[in-house]
């Protein structure tokens, strides 16, 4: 199947336009001129590439990149009319891929393009050699397929759950405090959780991966501090 193209644009005629060139070369395609549009259909779409305008009407684009980039490597290519070296710095160290000023060739994207799907592809290719597959006692999680099992049947993990999972096993040992936790988590309508939203999503999944959820052996709770992720044997 082709890529599928999400397209975050609030210029009509730029978006129509882009829709029709990627298209024309294969790819599926996603539109929306929202920003916390962009991120429903980040969630529940998974596009393989995005292409991002910076100056929408209800959020900045470096933002979106930010939250894009604490939950996925997808390519993200900015368009931009934004001309000063700090605007373009700024979007590549939140981790947009490239940057492209506006007015721009579309041939030039799709050169671009092109280039970061080839650097993505040798990324996965040497992931995959890694096995990046993580084990805690009877609980295992596989990123590369973006499962998660426990005594080895997979466990149905709603996206919230599964990304805060990720983020402890990624930090075993380690307490996380809640402004840590809340960082890098936001909803599928791309609103932030607060404290007792997230109190929520630790006790359901506490509920799918604890024996026994009123005495976790693996999601502690830390009075006053955060919680931590207990490695078992």
């Amino acid at each position: 199947m082709n890529d599928l193209i999400m397209i975050v644009e609030d210029d009509p005629y730029i978006s129509h336009f882009l829709q029709m060139s990627f298209e024309q070369e294969g790819y599926r395609i996603l539109m929306t001129s929202q920003g916390h549009e962009a991120l429903s259909l980040f969630y529940s779409h998974q596009p393989d590439i995005v292409i991002l305008d910076l100056g929408l009407p209800d959020m900045d684009g470096v933002e979106i990149i930010q939250k894009i980039r604490s939950w996925s490597n997808m390519p993200i290519i900015v368009i931009s009319a934004r001309t000063e070296d700090s605007d373009k710095i700024g979007a590549l160290d939140a981790g947009a891929d490239d940057y492209l000023t506006k007015p721009f060739s579309v041939d030039e994207l799709l050169a671009r393009l092109r280039v970061t799907q080839r650097r993505l592809a040798l990324i996965k290719a040497d992931t995959a050699k890694e096995t990046p597959i993580f084990t805690n006692g009877a609980l295992k999680i596989d990123y590369a397929a973006g499962c998660a099992y426990l005594d080895g049947a997979e466990l149905h993990l709603t996206p919230i759950e599964y990304k805060l999972l990720c983020l402890f096993m990624r930090n075993p040992n380690t307490v996380l405090t809640k402004e840590q936790i809340l960082d890098k988590l936001w909803d599928c309508d791309g609103n932030y959780i607060d404290s007792s939203t997230l109190t929520v999503y630790m006790r359901r999944l506490r509920m799918k991966i604890e024996d026994n959820p009123s005495d976790p052996q693996m999601l502690l709770t830390v009075r006053r501090m955060g919680y931590k992720w207990n490695v078992v044997g």
